[in-house]
């Protein structure tokens, strides 16, 4: 049976880029979700015209709070206005929660590898946050590629590492002048040492645009991880 649609009240808009918000909204009989899934939002026009997108949960679950993240990408039909035009206190429609693969729960005990490109830490975020809100012991370690230092969402959770966060984040375009590492693509170079301290235990979730996901799965393949252990989210 197919979710139901439930009004979103919109109460919060947070700057994380010069062109992505984070956004909390409020959802009446909200069932709870797992760190790693999205949701469906749905736009009505005065018309009736209609369009949906699908957007990633930023936190975990917290009542019937919600937060997502909203990459604004040039011309598009939804991500502009739910960036920076929906006002706050307007309502939105959303389904959800969805995706049951791209999950991690506190109840898990092998260590995880974080891999995100660009928004794609979004997902990535919530898992951090839940296994900081458990007190998970756990090991946590997130590789963040992005382009230039303005595009780093959620810059203060995400650089401060703990002994069981630790954070590499990698710049393809632009780094910062204090940086050691030249600007470019994530290499297999990057991975190995993460890799290696996963032992063979563990999962690792990776999230990015398309050719980000399947060229960062080639590389911890070569690399000797087990596919079956590798759960990607992709989008464009």
């Amino acid at each position: 049976m197919a979710a139901a649609w439930r009004r979103a009240h919109l109460v919060e808009r947070l700057p994380q880029t010069p062109t992505a918000r984070s956004l909390a909204f409020s959802v009446p009989g909200w069932p709870g979700h797992l760190a790693g899934q999205h949701v469906d939002v749905r736009l009505t026009a005065d018309d009736g015209y209609q369009a949906a997108r699908s957007y990633s949960l930023a936190a975990p679950a917290d009542g019937e709070r919600i937060e997502l993240g909203v990459q604004a990408v040039a011309d598009g039909e939804v991500s502009p206005y739910l960036a920076d035009g929906l006002p706050l206190g307007a309502d939105v429609e959303v389904r959800g929660p969805l995706g049951c693969w791209f999950v991690w729960r506190p109840g898990q005990t092998g260590p995880v590898l974080l891999v995100g490109g660009g928004s794609g830490v979004v997902p990535l975020t919530a898992m951090i946050r839940a296994h900081h809100g458990a007190k998970s012991p756990v090991g946590f370690q997130l590789v963040y590629s992005v382009r230039t230092p303005e595009d780093f969402w959620y810059r203060d959770l995400l650089t401060v590492g703990t002994d069981r966060l630790d954070v590499d984040v990698l710049y393809t375009r632009r780094a910062p002048p204090d940086t050691a590492r030249a600007p470019g693509r994530v290499s297999a170079g990057d991975l190995r040492g993460h890799v290696s301290r996963l032992a063979g235990a563990g999962t690792v979730f990776v999230c990015g645009p398309t050719a980000f996901v399947e060229t960062v799965g080639d590389h911890l393949v070569d690399l000797g991880r087990d596919p079956a252990t590798i759960r990607t989210e992709r989008f464009g």
